[in-house]
């Protein structure tokens, strides 16, 4: 019989309740997880007992869907979430069933599921419950529905987008009939809350296969989620640089990026600006002047349309709309270009410039990566000699200008402007004695 190895919390919970009388299984991805070799993040029990009757048999529990059979309990300050079997309703909204039946059969639960591979159920005593063929679509490496695909994206249509994730994070592919209902159904998304499809968007770009979302792209999901993408699909590049459209040289860079979710979305919309900033030559050569710019209001307007918080819209707009921003010889020039793009965001943008470079022409490529190494190299050496590249590393403040006389606010901070200036041109004129005998002369 196929072994588990369940984690002590979750091996006690299932016994507690075997030895009051009642049925439990670890369930879900916890089990596909773990036949996977792979670490769970949660462990999810399902069992015949009543939320009321599992809140009996445990000293602390949290009511978290008790409407819909789900107790939390806790153990050693980890929380299990602990649902009865059931059986689902109608689904009206595309993603809550309008009531549940809670059932004494395992099977029917299972039933309600939404992939083969998340649809198994495991204990010691009885071992592996897959009723679906999980562990074979787990070995065939595919994504497929349990029982009528279209029936399961009915019922949730986030679905559609998961099984796309899953696909991502997993390496499968997705079985004919499950793909053929996400084509069919993916116009269901629009059901679907902004909150709910960011999540699930983040889990496919931090993925192992960010590539996937031309899946998302060809089944016509991104056509409802992320039309910009789209557009990007559909936008020419005729250069001696580019030999990939917008869309397929995005899909490059994100491949070659490391999975920071910052770098990720930044890689994805970096060109987000192309398709309306595009124009042609009399020699048949595309331009996209004035693209950062505009992809940077065009990466805000989604971002936060998905309700991202903040910080990610900040670092990824800002990502976007100095990506392009040039990298010529010398110190001074990456000095400049620091205080430009941003101290704090500097090593990411050093990498989505070699991801965009690497996403071009071999032509590009023998060009631009020399020049981007070198300003690696100067990065580091600017870094290690801990050269002022900001006003607030100035070794000079507002308090001190204003000791000098300068007593209006403005004429201190436009000073302040002028001596980093003269800073980021000679690094070695940063020190308060000089810095002050410069400053006198805008008295």
């Amino acid at each position: 019989m196929l072994r588990i190895i369940l984690p002590k919390s979750v091996k006690l919970i299932i016994d507690i309740l075997e030895k009051n009388g009642f049925e439990a299984y670890a369930v879900g991805g916890c089990v596909r997880d773990a036949m996977l070799g792979r670490e769970p993040q949660d462990w999810d029990i399902t069992t015949n007992a009543l939320p009321f009757q599992v809140k009996e048999l445990f000293t602390r529990t949290i009511d978290t869907g008790i409407q819909h059979g789900t107790v939390t309990v806790m153990m050693n300050h980890i929380g299990y979430e602990v649902t009865t079997y059931r059986i689902d309703g109608e689904y009206e909204d595309g993603r809550h069933p309008n009531d549940v039946e809670f059932t004494s059969n395992l099977v029917e639960d299972l039933k309600r599921r939404d992939f083969t591979i998340n649809a198994m159920a495991y204990n010691d005593r009885t071992g592996l419950v897959d009723e679906f063929d999980g562990i074979g679509d787990l070995q065939r490496k595919v994504i497929r529905c349990v029982g009528n695909p279209e029936d399961r994206f009915n019922e949730d249509a986030l679905r559609i987008m998961r099984a796309v994730r899953f696909a991502a994070q997993l390496g499968f592919g997705i079985e004919e009939n499950t793909r053929n209902a996400i084509v069919k159904l993916a116009e269901n998304l629009k059901m679907i809350s902004k909150e709910r499809i960011h999540t699930e968007l983040i889990k496919l770009l931090v993925s192992k296969n960010p590539q996937m979302i031309l899946e998302m792209y060809n089944t016509g999901i991104t056509g409802y989620i992320l039309p910009e993408f789209d557009d990007m699909m559909n936008t020419p590049q005729n250069s001696i640089y580019h030999i990939y459209n917008v869309g397929e040289h995005t899909i490059k860079v994100l491949t070659s990026i490391e999975d920071n979710q910052y770098l990720r979305w930044a890689a994805l919309l970096h060109d987000v600006g192309k398709p309306s900033t595009r124009t042609t030559d009399e020699k048949g050569i595309d331009h996209f002047h004035g693209h950062e710019e505009i992809g940077s209001e065009i990466a805000r307007k989604i971002l936060k349309n998905l309700k991202m918080d903040n910080k990610t819209i900040d670092i990824v707009t800002r990502l976007v709309r100095y990506h392009d921003y040039p990298l010529t010889d010398g110190k001074k020039s990456i000095r400049r270009s620091m205080n430009k793009v941003g101290e704090d965001i500097y090593p990411m943008f050093l990498k989505l410039k070699r991801a965009d470079i690497e996403g071009k022409s071999p032509l590009s490529i023998e060009k631009n990566i020399p020049i981007l190494q070198n300003a690696e190299l100067l990065y580091e050496e600017i870094c290690r000699a801990n050269e002022c590249v900001t006003i607030r590393n100035l070794d000079i403040s507002g308090k001190d200008l204003l000791e000098l006389g300068i007593l209006r606010g403005e004429m201190v901070g436009k000073t302040l402007e002028k001596l980093l200036e003269i800073v980021l041109d000679e690094p070695e004129k940063n020190k308060k004695e000089i810095l002050l005998e410069e400053a006198k002369k805008y008295l």
